[in-house]
């Protein structure tokens, strides 16, 4: 496969990769954009690999974290907008709701523990896979799984109990 129908194929799903990864749809696209612009002279290499779109995955997973590292990350608060990835509109169903205050939690969390539940949930990676994406050992996984779930636990009652009384 070509570079250029690699990126026919799978651009729209690179974006959505990136968009679960950021948790911000404009850096996700400016963050695609710098990976392919990195990706496609060495796509000789890189199209050779059994998995050429996970190399590209852990490619936009290390530029984020790159990135992150660059700027001063703005984490995102349980108040503020998210815009793009929810309905401007209330939505009339409380699954809608509770999916919405799913959202808002995961959107605190620190950069790594993002990734980690976007890997592990969106992707549906094991931990050992995860770990080889963010280069870290299994252990270090495993903790920032831990404490991002244990973050949603402890905030998602909450933010029903507040949906519940609006």
């Amino acid at each position: 496969m070509t570079f250029e129908e690699f990126v026919a194929a799978r651009l729209s799903a690179l974006v959505r990769y990136a968009t679960v990864v950021t948790w911000d749809p404009d850096l996700a696209e400016d963050i695609v954009q710098n990976v392919l612009v990195r990706a496609q002279p060495r796509w000789a290499r890189i199209g050779r690999l059994e998995a050429p779109e996970r190399y590209v995955h852990r490619m936009v997973v290390t530029e984020f974290l790159t990135w992150r590292r660059r700027r001063r990350a703005r984490l995102l608060h349980a108040g503020e907008s998210l815009e793009g990835l929810v309905a401007p509109q209330d939505d009339p169903t409380g699954r809608y709701d509770e999916r919405d205050a799913v959202i808002r939690v995961v959107g605190t969390l620190p950069p790594r523990q993002r990734v980690v539940i976007a890997l592990r949930f969106y992707e549906d990676q094991t931990v050992e896979s995860i770990a080889e994406v963010l280069g870290c050992r299994v252990s270090t996984v495993r903790t920032h799984l831990g404490r991002a779930l244990t973050t949603l636990r402890a905030a998602l009652p909450a933010a029903l109990t507040q949906l519940e009384e609006a």
